[in-house]
């Protein structure tokens, strides 16, 4: 694949607690330059936006352990969506789901979704979950209406593995992000069955692509 090709289907990232707006920016400028979407933190969104409007914005919601109120969680996205936000990456309420509040957390979900006009993808945290549990957390982002599912935070101790991909894109598509960091790894969870790479080495990854 070359680097026109794979280019859009990186969301380059910046979600560290200590993200400034000059971290946003340089993650805009390397978007815009490459060609790549952007993940950012939702205080960014409004002036990320204004600064660089041609660039894709995600932004996340109940990062990163997706125990706000499902209230909150919807508040959040509708003030995003506002701001500027194209796309959300919504953590679910992994105890909840653990604990077998399945409904729930389709409910929680299915709210955030109907709430905003932009695609919400569904943050699963597969490094916390059993295979069982993450068909469950499929299924309920399959009735939820979410327009994708996500491995990872990236803040759970693990990241996208080709065997999470491969389960996980049985529901939805799928956004592969945590530990991508080479050309070779994002190949991989493409080849998985993943349509977006989500990855704070976005320019490595392009970088590595054969010439």
């Amino acid at each position: 694949m070359d680097r026109s090709e794979l280019a859009p289907l990186i969301d380059h990232t910046v979600l560290g607690p200590e993200t400034t707006l000059e971290d946003v920016r340089d993650v805009l400028d390397a978007a815009a330059e490459y060609g790549m979407n952007a993940c950012i933190p939702p205080y960014a969104v409004e002036t990320a936006a204004e600064y660089e409007p041609d660039v894709t914005l995600a932004t996340v919601i109940g990062f990163p352990h997706g125990q706000h109120a499902p209230a909150v969680k919807r508040k959040a996205g509708v003030a995003a969506w506002q701001d500027g936000a194209d796309e959300l990456d919504v953590v679910i309420n992994v105890g909840r789901l653990r604990a077998g509040e399945d409904e729930a957390v389709e409910a929680e979900l299915a709210e955030l979704v109907a709430a905003v006009p932009i695609p919400v993808k569904v943050i699963i945290e597969t490094a916390l979950l059993t295979d069982a549990e993450k068909r469950r957390a499929c299924e309920a982002a399959v009735a939820a209406d979410a327009a994708m599912v996500k491995t990872s935070t990236g803040f759970a101790g693990g990241g996208a593995t080709v065997d999470d991909v491969e389960l996980m894109s049985e529901y939805l598509p799928v956004k592969a992000s945590g530990g991508v960091g080479s050309y070779d790894d994002a190949i991989a969870m493409l080849e998985a069955g993943a349509e977006r790479i989500g990855a704070s080495s976005g320019v490595d990854i392009l970088e590595g692509t054969p010439e």
